[in-house]
């Protein structure tokens, strides 16, 4: 191995090896421990310490890294107390996600370190994200992330870098190629002779490193940075490197030839860069000692430390209360003047006044800037607020609501446009697993919104018709968001926006141009979680969202001796059960009206709540109408059939009649 100390100094050249050291020291103390039973589960990074080292020893304090469950370098190149990290580790309460999740799948604003999910991928999307505000804000900053060569064949890792190289993000993606994927080696993988490789087709700069050379990782970091820095763009780097451990400790390193093993071990980057300091005079052995007796005795002593701190006590209330980042309303009411318009006119113009009054929020979606999106929401928006804050994407949903999450870590209100509520299934991983979940795992909200262009009753078929709130509804830490009128549409979606917390906003696309209503001119919220009683009666209680209130309203237009509670729940989640509740206990009887097909919709769990808190009110079943248990079709007579318009009326009057 060929070191190239170049212009730095002693003191810098000891600082890396310093550096080297701490991680290794830790993982070998980590490896005793596993034995002894004290640790549960460990991901050994031995082999591979000079990439995470390098990396923080270039970037700037401030400058985010996203790391994987192998980079212990990047904590300690931060300087994190080690107590916190062994209490992070232990489930212990000084650790960063309260006991809710193990190892290194955690974050931290105050070192700057975005932790990983298992799922791997949506990382690099994140990445993108606190990449492109930092280029909103101008400030010179590089974001890295790492990943290893069996995530590059995720869709993720192709999303991320083609939206990087399409936006010019001065991210570094940083592939760890360490031979193996748990047990699968690279020739299973991929084909091609370097993943670096990959970068050339989405026209990104990229290099292969060797990532065992702490001086060669250093120096190329050094130069990349300041170039971006001057010229912002992405780069791809694979670094050759090995892991000398299992996957993790119980999975053992069987299936690697020894032959392989023992050319890695002799390219262990410790060992290797501290032999290279002893031949040029830079390290002694007294020198070398003290620097392992230093670190062993922080070590033993923050470890003993934790030793100390008590176990955490379960809590409903506290486990509840951080699913999502408290958020109290403040409504703003309206002025007095008011016009009649669309649907979709109350939404453009709730995007609108929300763009005006966030400066730091950013629309993204397919076709919206010039074009305007599918459905013309945001046309004129590009002239007004301009191409930085109204973005086209690629067809990549994932990573782009992974960037939204990234934007949000990085201080912007993200708002994402599904082309249509049905394509979301693509972007499904980041939303359940990424936004809905951050806030609960180390207390960083997700402050997206994702609207949701859905709904069948235009002829659309399997893949633009669905109604599909009920795959979000179920997803604790997600907020989800139906409207049935142009006003509560304007005024949810204001406040849905100015939550912190991500929310999936559904807009039925029949009610785009065909529901007009007097709506406030100016901008005003509302609250988040409270039904509408559209109107009162005491024979029954219609609970119904969407365009389904419309039909319920429709029915009963034709039946005016029906008196009935209408109840519009307006939001899915948080859901009005008071509301519910109450009109229930009024009238005796519920008929609960959804769109989505039955089994596993919304309106199973509102009848089981009904059943379950209103028992002894109700002079009848509790009732549900909802489409039928198949895909929505195309042809009309067929979606007339699959959607419950026309079997509402018969359900309602059987229901009265019990």
């Amino acid at each position: 191995m060929n070191f190239d100390r170049k212009s730095l100094t002693d003191e810098k050249l000891l600082h890396l090896y310093n550096r080297l050291l701490k991680p290794r020291l830790i993982e070998e103390k980590m490896l005793i421990l596993i034995r002894q039973g004290k640790v549960s589960k460990w991901f050994s990074g031995i082999g591979q310490e000079a990439i995470a080292v390098g990396v923080t020893a270039v970037l700037d304090q401030d400058e985010y890294v996203l790391p994987m469950h192998r980079n212990l370098g990047v904590f300690t190149g931060r300087d994190i107390p080690l107590y916190r990290l062994f209490s992070q580790w232990q489930g212990k309460a000084n650790g960063f996600t309260k006991g809710r999740d193990r190892s290194f799948h955690f974050g931290t604003q105050e070192y700057k370190i975005i932790g990983m999910i298992s799922h791997l991928g949506p990382q690099l999307g994140v990445a993108d994200g606190i990449a492109l505000a930092n280029k909103l804000k101008n400030n010179g900053k590089v974001t890295a992330v790492f990943t290893g060569e069996g995530a590059t064949s995720e869709g993720d890792f192709h999303e991320a870098l083609n939206i990087a190289a399409v936006w010019e993000l001065p991210v570094l993606f940083i592939i760890e190629n360490n031979g193996y994927g748990l047990s699968t080696p690279t020739n299973e993988q991929y084909r091609c002779e370097n993943l670096a490789d990959k970068g050339v087709g989405y026209g990104i700069e990229s290099h292969v490193v060797d990532g065992n050379n702490i001086l060669e990782v250093y120096h190329l970091l050094s130069e990349l940075k300041v170039s971006m820095k001057e010229n912002p763009r992405p780069v791809l780097l694979e670094f050759k490197t090995f892991r000398m451990r299992g996957h993790e400790e119980a999975s053992g390193t069987k299936y690697v030839p020894q032959e392989l093993m023992n050319v890695w071990a002799a390219k262990d980057p410790v060992e290797n860069y501290k032999n290279y300091l002893s031949q040029i005079g830079v390290l002694t052995p007294d020198l070398d000692t003290a620097f392992k007796a230093e670190l062993k005795k922080e070590i033993d002593e923050h470890w003993a430390q934790v030793q100390l701190e008590p176990e955490i006590e379960a809590s409903y209330e506290a486990e509840l209360n951080d699913v999502y980042k408290p958020f109290n309303y403040i409504g703003i009411t309206p002025l007095a003047e008011k016009e009649n318009i669309r649907f979709i006119d109350a939404i453009s113009n709730s995007l609108r006044e929300s763009m005006q009054r966030h400066p730091n929020s950013v629309i993204m979606g397919q076709d919206i800037a010039e074009y305007g999106g599918a459905f013309k929401i945001t046309d004129g928006f590009v002239a007004q607020f301009g191409k930085e804050r109204v973005r086209n994407t690629p067809i990549c949903e994932s990573a782009v609501v992974s960037a939204g999450m990234g934007l949000s870590i990085n201080g912007y209100k993200a708002i994402v446009e599904m082309q249509f509520a049905d394509f979301v299934s693509t972007g499904f991983n980041p939303i359940v697993n990424l936004l809905a979940k951050s806030h609960y795992r180390w207390l960083e909200n997700a402050d997206v919104v994702v609207r949701m262009p859905c709904g069948g009753g235009t002829q659309a078929g399997p893949f633009h018709s669905q109604t599909n709130e009920a795959w979000f509804t179920k997803t604790p830490g997600l907020k989800v968001v139906y409207p049935a009128f142009p006003f509560d549409a304007k005024g949810l979606l204001n406040e849905s926006i100015n939550d912190p917390n991500p929310v999936l906003f559904f807009e039925h696309k029949q009610l785009y141009r065909s529901v007009y209503q007097e709506v406030p001119k100016d901008y005003y919220t509302l609250p988040l979680g409270k039904a509408s009683l559209l109107k009162e009666g005491s024979a029954v209680t219609i609970i119904s969202f969407g365009a389904a209130v419309h039909w319920a309203l429709a029915t009963l237009a034709a039946h005016p001796e029906i008196s009935a509670d209408v109840l519009d729940l307006r939001t899915l989640q948080p859901l009005d059960t008071e509301a519910i509740f109450a009109s229930v206990k009024n009238t005796g009887k519920a008929i609960v009206f959804q769109e989505d097909s039955l089994f596993g919709g919304l309106a199973s769990d509102i009848s089981a709540l009904i059943m379950e808190n209103c028992f002894e009110y109700l002079d009848a079943p509790v009732q549900r109408v909802a489409s039928l248990d198949s895909p929505i079709p195309f042809t009309k007579a067929l979606e007339d059939q699959y959607l419950p318009k026309a079997r509402f009326e018969t359900a309602l009057l059987a229901l009265l009649a019990y």
